[in-house]
Order: structure tokens, then sequence, then C-alpha cells
């Protein structure tokens, strides 16, 4: 998610990898989370240079046998919309039940060309599309649980039905649906890398290196496209 007046920040990687190390298996799922119209420029909630790791994802998406990828599908009237609320304007924070929100402009609403998967994705392996966000009073910026921590997608369940144990997490946007994505991921006993130069982020008020932070407690690794073989 993002805003027009949002930069992109991509940061040294922590620690370097040989390029043209990383063979996915059989085993390893690439997650595209949320490469859709609203985030792309001109959406409703654009992410600055969002549309830059297309090529990049439609490139690394050819390395992998398995690929899952996500859509943000609210209801209109969504709990996460300035507009459902009172007085309150886009990129506030109000207390919900299940934490603080941050309340966004409407976007990606049930059916609309907004919510559509950007035109440019080139994935036609991809295996699934999971959708996410859809019950109207919780958001859901993971792919495997919503805000609350408790409701489900079913992620978990596909990707260990199927033995995939090792996911690349890319998209948008860093500091929050890839974030809390592969935070949930690792918390599901999973292996997880994120694709750096595959995401792009909003940064609003530090989110950014908050979510990088967060990332490397949880032990998730930080990599670049160029280390796939």
């Amino acid at each position: 998610m993002g805003s027009a007046a949002a930069v992109a920040s991509v940061t040294p990687l922590s620690s370097a990898l040989a390029a043209g190390a990383i063979k996915p298996g059989k085993e390893s799922v690439l997650l595209v989370i949320d490469v859709q119209n609203c985030f792309l420029p001109g959406g409703t909630l654009p992410v600055n240079a969002g549309d830059e790791i297309i090529p990049i994802i439609n490139a690394v998406s050819k390395k992998f046998e398995n690929v899952v990828m996500t859509q943000d599908w609210h209801p209109a009237g969504h709990t996460s919309f300035a507009s459902s609320h009172d007085g309150k304007a886009p990129f506030e924070t109000m207390e919900l039940d299940y934490g603080t929100q941050v309340l966004w402009p409407d976007h990606c609403v049930q059916g609309s060309k907004d919510a559509e998967l950007a035109a440019g994705l080139d994935i036609p392996h991809a295996q699934l599309i999971i959708r996410k966000g859809y019950h109207s009073a919780v958001d859901s910026y993971s792919t495997f649980l919503a805000a609350d921590k408790s409701t489900k997608t079913g992620l978990t369940g596909y990707l260990k039905e199927r033995g995939l144990s090792d996911v690349y997490v890319c998209g948008l946007a860093t500091d929050f649906c890839v974030a809390w994505s592969a935070v949930d991921a690792t918390a599901a006993d999973l292996k997880v890398s994120v694709v750096e130069d595959a995401c792009r982020g909003i940064d609003l008020n530090g989110s950014l290196d908050a979510a990088w932070v967060d990332m490397e407690k949880a032990g998730i690794a930080r990599i670049q496209s160029g280390d796939f073989a």
C-alpha cells in the first residue's frame, strides 16, 4: 500500500550472497503480493515506482515451478477505509478491536478495475490466486492471517499440503503486506526470504526501516533478484 507522496527506499543487503547462488527447488514457492492496479501509479493507493518491479517479478517467476499470487479484495465500506469513519482522513490511525489501524483511501474494492492484477504481470504458470481483506470488519495486510492474528486465509494449509516450505516473497508494499506476510510465514515454520529489489515500500513515518528490523528479527533472509541462478 502507499500514497502519491510516498518514497520508495531500497537499503543495502544486510549480508551479500554470491550472484546466482539460489536455485529454487520443488519445495520452493514465489509469493507475489498485491501487484494490483490499485498500488501502481494512477491507482487509488499508489506505491511510488510500484510499476518498476513488474519486469523483475516476471523474470524471477521463471526460476520457480511454484508461484502463488495475492489480491487485496475489500468490500465497499471496509473498516480500513478512512471514508468509513466520520472525521477521519487517509493515513491517520485509529484504535479498532484488533489494534491500531492505518486508515487508507478507498482501494482494491471487489470487482473493480482498481483491484485487478497488473496487466504487465506475465506469470501464466501461477497455481493459486489468494484473496485477503474481504472481511469487512478486519484488515489483512498478511496473506496468511488477518490483522486480528486469528482469522486465517488458508494459505498455510495449502503450502504445507503441497510440501512448499521455502517461501520467497516479493510485491507491494515492503513495509506492509510484504513484511506482514513474511513474518507470518516464519510463524508457520516456513523458511522465508524477501526479494528486496522486487518490492517497493511506502515508508510511512519510518515504517520501512521498522519493517526490515522486524523481518530480520524473525530470521527472514534479505536477498536480491540477482542472487538467483
